[in-house]
């Protein structure tokens, strides 16, 4: 079952409630268990959820709800997710320097005038 996120960038409590179908208090306690959910707020007080904020609750609500992880189970499924997630970009980012450094280098000799 797929839940489809409206397209806006920020999203009031309510909304995500309705979205995940939890009640606000739960957001708020997985808000104090969870540092991958971090909404802004705004000049009122009131939370404003991203969009990857409000993927994570439905991903966390997965998790909890239908596969039937415990709440560290849970807490290490995200971390073991951001570990990969960082670890791509590193491997993303050094290629991009090696692609950049082989190219200025190609640029060097060209200026060089070597072959």
């Amino acid at each position: 079952m797929s839940i489809e996120i409206p397209d806006k960038l920020y999203f009031k409590i309510g909304e995500v409630s309705k979205l995940a179908c939890v009640a606000p208090h739960v957001l708020r306690y997985w808000e104090s268990e969870f540092k991958e959910i971090q909404p802004k707020r705004a000049n009122s007080n009131q939370r404003l959820y991203r969009r990857e904020d409000v993927d994570i609750v439905l991903l966390i609500k997965m998790l909890l709800h239908e596969q039937g992880y415990t709440l560290i189970g849970a807490k290490k499924y995200l971390a073991n997710q951001n570990k990969k997630i960082r670890f791509k970009k590193e491997i993303s980012t050094q290629n991009c320097l090696g692609t950049i450094k082989e190219e200025l280098l190609a640029v060097k000799k060209i200026l060089n005038g070597d072959k």
